[in-house]
């Protein structure tokens, strides 16, 4: 199928390079954004329409738009990064297309094609290219892909019309003064989602559902909060932002790398997906299994739970130093970053930003490199 052609308006005010200098040197995460969005419209009968790249600005919604009063909404999040020659490089947008398609299924809202989500992200990036970070950091720039439902009325069934978008936001690096260890909530009345729900699809849902249970565990002093199963309070499933994984090692020194399975309530990461292959290409023994939350105290009490990591788009790796919980807390190891999560973390990123082969083919260039004369 070819690619969809879309008409592109200019911003008639876009940031003067000085402005943008400026924000690329100490963005952050999700502060400033570029001068550009992408829309696309959906309507039951005439399907997918009109997409264009138009000046980053509010969008205008009736107070009867179905997306108020029922929540249909769904988005994704990943990275685009300047690679050595100049080109702009995407990691696996194809999974997050994947991805996307599926939450807006099990939302019961239209799907969007592939190539239409692939083509929104190059046009995008070549349009605001300049935002895009130098090369041979971290730095990025942040890409969120979403839908909503924009049709009026009240009733609930799902909507006929439907609006995607994709704006973009320059992200620096996540640990600017190097990679530091959280502390995480290990959360035992609250769930973040149950089997049949909505935890596979990205929605907005979900994250507000876990508000409130991130404010205890900042109460608690922690950065993120674990989540166990629905059903029985017993597995680990996921954090908040996160999926986890554990690092055992047995008395002979053999170490196993394992993630809570996707068991029906837990988000399908794809930064999780990717450090399973990167892990067995390091020779690394990987398992998808139920870890319990007793065994991930117990373990961690024990010395044989050595370290434990948080694995997302926005981080890559989050080492994780200690867990609490009602009952006390105990720390994962020496407190510090582990071997196993530093060699993920630098062999994933450093595929990333193109500083390393990319046996899997991951990286998809969006923008190609500028003509040399």
């Amino acid at each position: 199928m070819s690619a969809p052609q879309f008409t592109v308006t200019r911003n008639p005010a876009p940031a003067s390079p000085q402005r943008r200098a400026e924000v690329l040197a100490n963005p952050g995460f999700g502060r400033y954004f570029t001068d550009h969005m992408v829309t696309v419209g959906w309507t039951e009968g005439s399907g997918w329409q009109d997409p264009q790249v138009v000046p980053y600005g509010p969008l205008s919604l009736d107070p009867a738009t179905m997306l108020l009063h029922y929540g249909q909404e769904i988005f994704e999040g990943l990275k685009a990064y300047r690679q050595a020659d100049g080109s702009i490089a995407t990691f696996r947008p194809d999974a997050n297309a994947a991805r996307f398609a599926g939450s807006a299924r099990r939302m019961a809202m239209a799907e969007l094609p592939e190539d239409l989500f692939l083509a929104s992200l190059s046009e995008l990036l070549a349009v605001d290219s300049e935002w895009v970070p130098a090369a041979g950091g971290e730095d990025s720039l942040y890409l969120r892909p979403f839908m909503i439902a924009t049709e009026v009325g009240l009733g609930v069934r799902p909507s006929a019309e439907y609006l995607y978008s994709v704006i973009a936001s320059p992200a620096g690096p996540y640990f600017a003064d190097g990679v530091a260890p959280m502390d995480v909530w290990l959360e035992t009345e609250y769930t973040r989602a149950a089997m049949g729900g909505t935890g596979t699809a990205k929605c907005g849902g979900n994250y507000a559902a876990s508000l409130l249970p991130q404010s205890v565990g900042a109460q608690h002093g922690c950065a993120q909060v674990a989540y166990l199963d629905a059903e029985e309070r017993t597995w680990i499933d996921e954090m908040g932002a996160n999926n986890l994984f554990f690092v055992f090692r047995d008395a002979a020194g053999a170490v196993e790398l394992a993630t809570p399975d996707l068991r029906g309530s837990v988000l399908a990461g794809i930064t999780r997906d990717s450090l399973l292959t990167v892990a067995r290409d390091l020779g690394i023994t990987v398992t998808e299994r139920r870890i319990s939350g007793q065994e991930w105290l117990g373990g961690a009490a024990s010395g044989v739970l050595t370290e434990v990591f948080g694995c997302g788009t926005a981080a890559v790796i989050t080492p994780i130093g200690t867990v609490k919980h009602t009952g006390g807390e105990v720390t994962i190891g020496d407190g510090r970053p582990g071997p196993v999560t530093l060699q993920l973390r630098e062999a994933l990123t450093a595929m990333q930003r193109g500083s390393a082969p990319d046996p899997h083919g991951w990286m998809h260039t969006m923008v190609p490199a500028p003509a040399t004369v």
